[in-house]
């Protein structure tokens, strides 16, 4: 834990340093960056741990680091580009989220399944994540 905190104070300090000789575009650029490329390899961790049977989680772990890094590089790279018009009502920013919402469905899966609750009560946080969501985007006018 020691080292997770020190490392977390490392960071803060790198992103601060980019920002304050660079920016914040670029801290900002330069953070997606790196956190879009860590998604998309542990995702294929994952899905070579699923491969080999090591994990039941890894299956639901490969499809929430592929989608979160896909929807970070999107938007990485959608501010890269300038956003450009053809990125700004893609619907292929929604396959990426699909597959992080599948990966997030799995989780809760195996986590009623260790805890020993009700079938199918995995879609209780699906079904209150899109009431809040939808909530708040009526609310946001």
């Amino acid at each position: 834990m020691k080292r997770a905190l020190v490392f977390f104070a490392c960071l803060l300090v790198a992103f601060e340093v980019v920002f304050e000789t660079l920016g914040y575009s670029s801290a900002y650029k330069v953070g997606y960056g790196m956190i879009a490329t860590m998604g998309i390899g542990i995702s294929l961790t994952f899905l070579w741990l699923w491969w080999v049977r090591a994990t039941p989680l890894a299956l639901g772990m490969a499809f929430s680091w592929a989608g979160s890094g896909l929807v970070m590089g999107w938007w990485w790279s959608f501010n890269l580009l300038g956003r450009p018009e053809a990125m700004r009502d893609s619907r292929v920013l929604f396959i990426f989220l699909s597959l992080y919402i599948v990966g997030a469905v799995m989780h809760f899966r195996v986590i009623q399944q260790a805890m020993s609750l009700p079938r199918n009560l995995s879609w209780v946080p699906v079904g209150a994540a899109a009431l809040i969501s939808v909530a708040v985007w009526a609310l946001s006018g």
